[in-house]
């Protein structure tokens, strides 16, 4: 039997346009997963035309993820379509970055809203579907942010920190029921979300130095642990916060 064998599952995937997302579906389809491809505005084509040349099933559906209604009715379309839900990868997220004295409530809230909260309620909505059935993978994206501080980024780093809270207490509940919930943390990766911090060559610099890996992940290297966390290779995995970080944590 092949532990990573994703034949016959299910998978959304939500910010699956570009970045970490695209690559993370593409890869749950190289396993063998049916993808839906869930966006916020940016259309999935790219990742939808790259999934079927694999031979896999995807549908592309847009909704506003900070809208608990428009959540639910992803969910419904996902179910109606494929007739189940193995796997989701809550990916979609921002960030906003002003000195902590000037972070507007707006950006506060808009970051909280789509990076914590629309992830608990696509967590609750998918795993009573998966509570039904007695099985499930949901895998969280959470960041260093979860264990670090960062700067000027304030709302970005608490909502990473709920991300990483909500996976263990979801996981406290629903591992019993056959539902593993986990996270991935990465490191500072080749993304929009990090494409100011790589223009400033100090910053950059002071960030390549404390990686012992010497670069900048790129999305591509998330492909096997979020294959690795919805496979039957990860069954005994609870609450866990993958670092896929080049050794950042470590350093």
């Amino acid at each position: 039997m092949n532990l990573f064998d994703l034949s016959g599952k299910t998978a959304i995937v939500t910010g699956a346009a570009r970045g970490l997302g695209r690559d993370m579906a593409i890869g749950l389809a190289e396993a063998g997963a049916d993808l839906a491809l869930i966006t916020n505005s940016s259309d999935a084509g790219e990742t939808k035309s790259s999934i079927e040349k694999l031979g896999r099933e995807a549908i592309a559906i847009k909704a506003d993820l900070g809208d608990e209604t428009q959540l639910a009715n992803v969910v419904q379309q996902v179910k109606e379509h494929f007739g189940k839900i193995d796997i989701l990868v809550n990916n979609a997220g921002i960030i906003r970055r002003t000195p902590a004295a000037d972070h507007a409530m707006e950006d506060w809230n808009e970051v909280i809203n789509l990076n914590l909260n629309s992830v608990f309620f696509l967590c609750q909505l998918v795993g009573r579907e998966m509570i039904k059935v007695g099985s499930g993978k949901i895998i969280n994206i959470a960041s260093m942010l979860s264990f670090q501080g960062g700067i000027t980024v304030p709302g970005y780093t608490a909502s990473k920190h709920g991300v990483a809270g909500i996976t263990k207490a979801l996981a406290n509940e629903w591992a019993s029921k056959g539902i593993q919930v986990n996270a991935i943390a990465p490191g500072y990766m080749v993304t929009d979300n990090t494409a100011q911090i790589r223009e400033d060559e100090e910053r950059s610099r002071q960030i390549l130095e404390r990686i012992p890996a010497n670069r900048w992940g790129f999305p591509e290297d998330l492909k096997g642990p979020v294959i690795f966390l919805a496979s039957s290779a990860s069954d005994y995995m609870n609450g866990h916060i993958l670092c896929v970080d080049g050794g950042w944590m470590a350093r």
